[in-house]
Parts: C-alpha cells; sequence; structure tokens
C-alpha cells in the first residue's frame, strides 16, 4: 500500500495544522481537502454551500478525496469533516491509508472555531451547532481511526509527536525518521 496519514476530525480539530507539520516532518505531499475543493470548483467552501448548497459540496468533497487518495507518491490528506458522513467515503478511507482522528470536545471546537466565520454549518450558534455535528460524527471518526490522538491540550506539534510516535504508524514503518 502506498504511504498515506489521512487526518479526520471536526472543524477546529487542527487538521490542517497539524498536516502540514506531518508533510514537512515525514517530507512528504500534503492536500487539504478544503483547498483541493477551491481549487476544483473555483469557490470557498462557503461560496459553495450558499450557491449549490450541501448536497452539492459533498459530491465535490467526495471526488477531492477519492483524487487525493488515488496518488502513488506518499501523502498527508487533511479530510474535510464531514468526509465520514458518506459510507462511501469511509471505506475509501479505510483501504486508502492509515487514519488518523484528531479528537477533540466540543467545548475546545467552539473555543478554537469562534464565531463559525467561513464555516456554513455553524452559523448562528457554533457551540450548538458543535455539539450537534459531534454527535453525529463521533462514531464515524471512531469507525474509521486507526489511531485517536485527543488533542484538547495539545500543541500542534505535541500531536505530530503523538501521531508519528504511536505504535500503528511505527509497525506500518512511518515514524519521526520518515519512512521505515
Amino acid at each position: 500500500m502506498v504511504d498515506r496519514l489521512i487526518l479526520v476530525g471536526m472543524m477546529g480539530a487542527g487538521k490542517t495544522t497539524v498536516g502540514r507539520l506531518l508533510s514537512e516532518r515525514l517530507g512528504w505531499d500534503y492536500l487539504d481537502s478544503d483547498a483541493q475543493v477551491a481549487a476544483h470548483t473555483g469557490r470557498t467552501v462557503p461560496e459553495l454551500f450558499a450557491e449549490r448548497g450541501e448536497a452539492a459540496f459533498r459530491a465535490v468533497e467526495s471526488r477531492v478525496l477519492a483524487a487525493a487518495l488515488s496518488g502513488t507518491a506518499p501523502v498527508v490528506v487533511s479530510a474535510a469533516g464531514g468526509v465520514v458522513l458518506s459510507e462511501s467515503n469511509r471505506d475509501l478511507l479505510v483501504r486508502s491509508g492509515t487514519v488518523v482522528w484528531l479528537r477533540a470536545h466540543p467545548r475546545v471546537l467552539a473555543r478554537r472555531v469562534g464565531a463559525g466565520a467561513g464555516r456554513p454549518l455553524l452559523d448562528g450558534d457554533p457551540a450548538t451547532a458543535l455539539l450537534g455535528l459531534d454527535e453525529v460524527r463521533r462514531p464515524l471518526y471512531a469507525s474509521v481511526a486507526a489511531v485517536t490522538v485527543d488533542v484538547d491540550d495539545l500543541s500542534p506539534s505535541q500531536v505530530v509527536d503523538r501521531v508519528l510516535g504511536d505504535r500503528v504508524l511505527a509497525e506500518a514503518g512511518i515514524g519521526p525518521g520518515g519512512i521505515g
């Protein structure tokens, strides 16, 4: 199997920041689903939601995920928070690499996302919205994750250290020194 680390988790969990750091440490390529959606459509996630709705966004999100996981080069992928809502995406995640769930408490996520600017699912009351999203998504993230890192009290660098120090990754030959 191609070396791939796929980060999943709620918005605000740190997937983009941690993903970039992981790719730097490993010397691997990096892909961010939200950036890929924007590149593919010419629209930001909020624009796509506003113009075409959530269903259209989810379809593009699935296509972008499949493209990100189809290459042959080692890659770190920060998957969009909602990719786990689709059963076919969950199947793809599990068979395409090592899935790492960056797990955070909704209270921490609410603090990190603030007013939720640029996050269409958080309009109005981000804290309450995050509680509802977490309730739905938490078991889905758990179902795909080979590794879970609780990120609430960790810096991005500490999260990277935990991910790279995990036994599952070591057994896969992925660690602080790069490909083993």
